[in-house]
This record gives C-alpha cells, sequence and structure tokens, in this order.
C-alpha cells in the first residue's frame, strides 16, 4: 500500500525485518510484541500522510481497490513525500483530465476513458511506474502504449538528480514496453533542462508542475496540444 515491496519493506534499513514471520506465519517473539505498537503506529501515521496527501474528499471505494497503484515508490515514502508525491500525479492527472474531458465516456479518481476521432477507446490511468499512462486499444485486449508520464512532486533542489536518475529508469523501462513518448513532470521551477535531458535521456519531453497547474504558458499550449494529438482526439 506504502509503495513498498517486501524484500524493501523488510531490508535492514527499515528495521522491521523480524516481523516478517509474523506476515508468512503468524509467528511473533517477545520482542518483537513489545514493537508492535510501535510498528502498528508507523503504518498509521503514513496511512494518514497518504489520505492527507490525496485528500478525504477524493477517497471512493474503487480509489482504495487502487490505491497500490497511487503509491508509487519512493517518491510517497514518509509524511512530507507522501503529500508531495501524491499531490504531484493527482495535478497532473487533474490537468489531463481538464485536456480531455469533452471526449471522455466515462472517469473516476484513477482513470480516464475517453473515445478518439477513429472510434477507439483511450484509457489514462495511474500506474506503478510510470506515474501515469496513457494507452489506445486496438483491438479487444490489444493496445497501443502512447504515452508515460513521470511526475517527481518534491521541491527539494538539491535532489533533482537523484529523482530524474529515477525517472529515466522508468522511462528505460516504459520504451521496452513501446510507449511512442516519456514525459517527465518536476515540481523545481529552476531546473537546468539541458542537465535534466542529459540525465535522462529516454524523457521526450519535461514540464513544470506549476505551468501545468497556471494553464496559461507556452508549456502549457505544447503538453495540451501534444496529449489531443498523440491520443488522436478532437480538439475542443
Amino acid at each position: 500500500m506504502f509503495g513498498f515491496n517486501q524484500k524493501a519493506f523488510y531490508s535492514a534499513e527499515f528495521g522491521v525485518s523480524g516481523f516478517k514471520a509474523m506476515e508468512e506465519f503468524g509467528r511473533l517473539n517477545e520482542g518483537q510484541k513489545a514493537s508492535l505498537s510501535a510498528l502498528c503506529k508507523a503504518l498509521i501515521d503514513s496511512a494518514c500522510a497518504l489520505v492527507e496527501g490525496i485528500g478525504a474528499d477524493r477517497l471512493s471505494r474503487e480509489l482504495l481497490d487502487d490505491l497500490a497503484l497511487l503509491t508509487v515508490g519512493p517518491q510517497l515514502r514518509g509524511g512530507a513525500n507522501v503529500k508531495k508525491g501524491a499531490e504531484g500525479i493527482v495535478r497532473v492527472f487533474e490537468a489531463i483530465h481538464l485536456i480531455v474531458q469533452h471526449a471522455a465516456t466515462s472517469s473516476s479518481s484513477g482513470k480516464i476513458e475517453i473515445e478518439n476521432a477513429a472510434g477507439r477507446k483511450v484509457s489514462i490511468a495511474f500506474a506503478p511506474d510510470p506515474d501515469i499512462v496513457i494507452r489506445e486499444e486496438m483491438t479487444k485486449g490489444k493496445f497501443r502504449n502512447i504515452i508515460a508520464v513521470e511526475v517527481k512532486g518534491g521541491t527539494d533542489f538539491s535532489n533533482i538528480h537523484n529523482r530524474i536518475g529515477e525517472a529515466e529508469k522508468n522511462h528505460q523501462k516504459a520504451k521496452a514496453s513501446g510507449y511512442v513518448e516519456c514525459w517527465t513532470v518536476v515540481n523545481v521551477d529552476r531546473i537546468d533542462l539541458d542537465m535534466a535531458k542529459r540525465e535522462s535521456p529516454s524523457t521526450n519531453r519535461f514540464y513544470r508542475l506549476s505551468t501545468l497547474i497556471n494553464g496559461r504558458s507556452e508549456d502549457y499550449e505544447d503538453f495540451k496540444d501534444r496529449i489531443i494529438s498523440l491520443t488522436g482526439i478532437r480538439n475542443n
């Protein structure tokens, strides 16, 4: 739920490896019993931070079912990071929704379905890595992978190199899966785009989150035009 696979969660880094036997076999020793309350509190605090980051008004049964798709790795770990990471992904999703809503046939908190000019279904959805994916259904059960979007919602400029490196790894996987375009959205306005392009050559386009939220910049118009063109919907 919080973006950790079992291997990462039970690594020495987090100090909870002793609880693996509880998960797998239902066993606890006396030392683990003494630490169980602290573990529960930490998990509850993380859940509260995640809900705060997403927004309580967005919670639904469907979203809870898909919550693992929203907890998408290191950017969603810890209180502040949960809030920034989840908020960033949701804001980009909302920006896309505004662009395509005139062509939408259905939408929920985690997925939008649209019909393009060719009459084909296009889905826009949260995903584990990358964060948002756009795919066109060519025939029943067969898809063309159009756009993969990585969202780096953190505002710490000193950590931007690590975030771009994470985006590159995920975009390499996306390229291998056949995605036509790979985009990276960052929440650091003074990013050096030349540096970013060198560190993530798999990224086709970089966007600043603030310009997508603003909705009036050249970057936003480029983002909008590419969404419309690549999904094949009519301009509103």
